[in-house]
């Protein structure tokens, strides 16, 4: 049953088994897309059926897997195109308002990157057959998970779930990667740029509200939002994290179909970082993303300098934006409670009335460090004003800016600046 169609689904396999290491994701997205668009294009009483089997090239394995519907078909003219990103079939009143063009290339994408292939043959008025033929292994790939599946009747069953022998690097690598939020209403589009993004870690939200709202509690590194959307639009989502200090900080790149210079004018009033026309190139994305990377680091490599002499000269910042403000509030909690060696990243976070995520990811954002790195930079920086202007000793201004341990405070000296105190002073 699709909407009010009924249609005939045969899901049949000709190996009694199919054993392999298997990409769950990867795998029900492929059939997934091709499913429902085979069903989508069918008309009443059709039949769409999923055929699995395995099959021999040369001495190779693979597992082949066709889709086949006796739906209205796809012209000759249109084949070459079909698995171009955002290219609708037909825009017809047969096709009207199906789907974005989105789920085909994402299916040959994610076939790639399986090493497989993808064709399609179709006759119109007649049906369309997609054939896919993917390597089988049986062993693990280094620092992926691997699922042993057995593909019997056209049932799935999981036998095995095992970790490669790399899995640690592997997370410890995601752990350190950038965040991104994508929000867009349509799943599709969410799908193929999350296999865009294969080296970040990517959150989702399916409009605007959920998105400002996921936003507040990740605050990711990077958003890319859509433009239409329910709840809130891609402008009020620009304009509400913009004006917000956790996440005033976060680039933003607003992805539309609403491409003329009124609309990026438009876009980048609100504070967008980037405005990408639909359809988008991967690599085009890409790039914006990397160089948005490229400036906040570079932006990081300021206001790390900005903490550093901040303590030394008080001479104040022209016109400070929102980031310089936020930083100064955070060195003036710590100043302030300067010799309180109790003083740590819980009470900053209550000092400045925010959460302990949200002063955590912006802080690491802007300077890449640490609340607590943050704290022993103050700390240091005023330690190294009193080396310079006052004639106590070590272990006096050590306690005087908040170290319990004048030898602490020294070693800690010697990694900021290069120098021991003693030294310093002479």
């Amino acid at each position: 049953m699709a909407g009010d169609k009924h249609i005939h689904l045969t899901f049949f396999s000709v190996e009694k088994e199919v054993i392999m290491d298997f990409d769950e994701e990867k795998i029900q997205q492929i059939v997934y897309n091709l499913l429902s668009n085979a069903i989508k294009f069918t008309k009443k009483n059709g039949k769409v059926t999923l055929h699995v089997a395995k099959k021999m090239d040369v001495a190779d394995e693979q597992l082949y897997i066709k889709v086949m519907d006796t739906g209205i078909g796809i012209s000759v003219d249109k084949l070459p195109h079909i698995f171009d990103r955002f290219y609708q079939i037909d825009d017809s009143s047969t096709r009207k308002d199906e789907g974005t063009g989105i789920g085909l290339a994402l299916s040959k994408e994610l076939v790639e990157m399986m090493k497989g292939n993808i064709y399609v043959e179709s006759t119109p008025f007649e049906g369309t057959v997609f054939h896919i033929l993917l390597p089988i292994s049986r062993n693990s790939i280094a620092g992926n998970f691997v699922v042993n599946t057995v593909l019997t009747r056209g049932v799935e069953k999981i036998t095995t779930l095992k970790e490669g022998p790399t899995a640690e690097n592997v997370m410890a690598r995601i752990a350190g990667s950038p965040i991104i939020l994508v929000i867009d209403d349509n799943p599709d589009v969410i799908t193929y740029i999350q296999s865009l993004l294969d080296k970040f870690v990517v959150y989702t939200a399916g409009n605007g509200q959920k998105g400002i709202d996921k936003a507040f509690v990740l605050v990711p590194d990077i958003i890319i939002s859509d433009v239409m959307m329910p709840e809130k639009n891609g402008f009020e989502v620009c304009e509400a994290l913009k004006k917000d200090e956790r996440t005033s900080h976060i680039p933003i790149i607003l992805l539309t179909a609403r491409a003329t210079q009124e609309d990026r004018v438009e876009g980048l009033g609100y504070g967008a970082d980037a405005y990408l026309a639909k359809p988008f190139h991967k690599e085009e994305l890409k790039i914006r993303i990397s160089h948005l990377i490229s400036i906040r680091k570079k932006l990081q490599k300021k206001y790390a300098n900005l903490v550093k002499e901040g303590a030394q000269d008080n001479v104040p910042i022209s016109s400070p934006g929102p980031e310089e403000l936020f930083l100064q509030k955070l060195k003036e909690a710590v100043e302030s409670n300067l010799d309180d060696t109790e003083f740590g990243p819980a009470q900053l976070f209550e000092s400045v009335g925010m959460g302990q995520m949200q002063v955590y990811r912006k802080l690491k954002a802007l300077t890449g460090k640490t609340p607590s790195q943050f704290i022993r930079s103050i700390r240091l920086k005023n330690g190294m004003n009193l080396l310079q202007t006052t004639e106590m000793n070590i272990s006096e201004i050590a306690y005087q800016v908040g170290f319990s341990d004048p030898n602490y405070f020294s070693r800690t000296f010697q990694i900021e600046f290069k120098i021991n105190p003693s030294d310093f002073r002479k």
